[in-house]
């Protein structure tokens, strides 16, 4: 699948493909004590710039990744959010994770919906799943919110192996309807 000219817009963002211009922000999340708590801790610049590059090589590689997210109006980057799948990982994850100062606008659920959709459409998923740490209630909330319900405790792959998770998912067929709730209640 080529990657160019992937973009998808919404009512507020533009989902694209991950480029150099994003770091800075990047970096500032992974910085971030509480925002990069359930994503590996937070890090200094030049290992966040090591976490960076994982999403423009799944999309060299693989043809998908995590969409950097931008605000359409400004062009802001506000995090990073969708199709994820390392080897060895437990299902088809659309991941997600925002700079703090985007927490609480509904970004997440906005993008969210976008990215469900492309994965379904585009990748031909079945099922999507989301790898959620137990103590982390706000993705657990958009997990929710997006339809997806708990499956119960994962395994994830080395070097995660230690950190415990769970799963949240649902398949096509749920999304539809789900999507379908989403969309009449204003996300």
């Amino acid at each position: 699948m080529s990657r160019d000219g992937i973009r998808i817009e919404t009512e507020r963002l533009v989902l694209r493909v991950p480029q150099l211009g994003d770091f800075d922000r990047f970096a500032e999340l992974h910085a971030h004590e509480e925002a990069a708590r359930h994503i590996g801790g937070p890090v200094p610049r030049e290992a966040a710039w090591r976490r960076f590059l994982w999403q423009p090589g799944a999309w060299a590689v693989q043809g998908f990744g995590m969409f950097a997210v931008t605000d359409r109006n400004t062009g802001l980057w506000l995090g990073q959010l969708g199709p994820w799948k390392p080897e060895g990982w437990p299902g088809n994850e659309i991941g997600y994770s925002l700079h703090p100062d985007a927490w609480g606008r509904g970004y997440a659920i906005e993008a969210g919906i976008a990215a469900i959709d492309w994965a379904f459409e585009r990748l031909g998923w079945e099922e999507i799943i989301h790898c959620i740490a137990p103590a982390n209630l706000a993705s657990q909330k958009v997990a929710t919110r997006l339809g997806s319900t708990l499956r119960g405790p994962g395994r994830m792959p080395p070097p995660h192996a230690a950190h415990a998770v769970e799963i949240w998912g649902q398949t096509r067929a749920q999304w539809d309807g789900n999507r379908k709730r989403l969309i009449r209640g204003g996300h």
